[in-house]
């Protein structure tokens, strides 16, 4: 009798670990995230800072939300992750939600994927489309393979 037992011990602990250890194995599910969203105003230079220094791009970027007529568009660049992916149907979209617009403005681009799965890409909402905006007021940006959508990130007003 005691082997009995301890032969159906070791067998539910055997069914436990790998009921744990199963999920893990199929792992080439897709994943993606987007890391960081940083909007940035461009002067009529097309610049978002005068120095590489961070302190001095928030002190510059501070001068260009006072003075907007020295603007000429907002860049968003994006930080995103994405592994097991098919490259070929990649895209990132930026909506922007202005003062002016009743609708959202929507950018977009396809992503060529190099070997590295985590990169910045940028967007430019530039030209007419930037001065008939106005304020800017929200954004939402997405990752989207095809018709799927991977990944989000919101600023609070959206």
């Amino acid at each position: 009798m005691a082997g009995y037992g301890f032969g159906m011990r070791w067998r539910q602990r055997l069914l436990l670990v790998a009921v744990l250890i199963a999920p893990g194995l199929s792992a080439t599910a897709a994943t993606a995230k987007i890391v960081k969203v940083l909007p940035h105003l461009l002067d009529e230079k097309g610049r978002h800072t005068l120095s590489p220094s961070l302190y001095e791009r928030d002190a510059y970027q501070a001068v260009l939300r006072r003075n907007l007529e020295k603007c000429s568009a907002l860049r968003f660049d994006i930080k995103w992750k994405a592994r097991f992916v098919d490259s070929t149907r990649l895209k990132l979209r930026i909506e922007v939600r202005g003062s002016q617009t009743p609708k959202p403005l929507v950018l977009e681009r396809f992503i060529e994927r190099k070997a590295s799965y985590n990169r910045w890409t940028s967007l430019t909402l530039d030209g007419d489309s930037y001065k008939k905006a106005g304020e800017i007021i929200s954004w939402r940006a997405t990752l989207w393979d095809g018709d799927e959508l991977l990944a989000g990130q919101k600023s609070f007003l959206w």
